[in-house]
């Protein structure tokens, strides 16, 4: 069945931002769990990796609402990569109750930053944002009173 995930690169804090998030959300890692790149096979003709990125996290995955997965790497220098956080993007979480949006939102923001203070908006809905402490922006929306 086809469907929509998200993957987000961090520079060297995805496994702290997915204990976090496991923490908040529950569940369990998908696959093989937090998978790091000294599980790739060695390719002839390349060098070895270097150990600062050997122990750095390749590939995770984690169930978060109505089926959603977050996925996430280490996006490492010595591979050439360099991370930028923006404001881009938004994970916008539609939640059923303002109890549980009240939880996440508090949850979300321990050590990160409020950008929209959770309130009652024009259009309805119960609505607040912050940036978490690793960078990525979270929306919360909960349209039942």
């Amino acid at each position: 069945m086809a469907s929509v995930s998200t993957y987000l690169n961090f520079a060297g804090t995805t496994e702290q931002a997915f204990l976090f998030y496991k923490s908040i959300f529950g569940g369990e890692f998908l696959e093989q769990g937090i998978q790091r790149f000294s599980d790739m096979p060695a390719t002839e003709g390349q060098p070895p990796l270097p150990p600062e990125t050997a122990n750095m996290v390749m590939h995770v995955g984690l169930p978060i609402l109505g089926g959603h997965v977050l996925y996430a790497t280490d996006a490492p220098e010595s591979m050439g990569f360099t991370v930028v956080h923006g404001n881009a993007v938004h994970l916008n979480l539609d939640i059923d109750t303002r109890e549980e949006t009240e939880r996440l939102f508090q949850a979300l923001s321990q050590n990160g930053k409020i950008t929209a203070s959770l309130q009652d908006m024009f259009w309805g809905a119960y609505f607040g944002s912050v940036t978490d402490q690793f960078g990525i922006n979270w929306m919360f929306h909960c349209a039942h009173k």
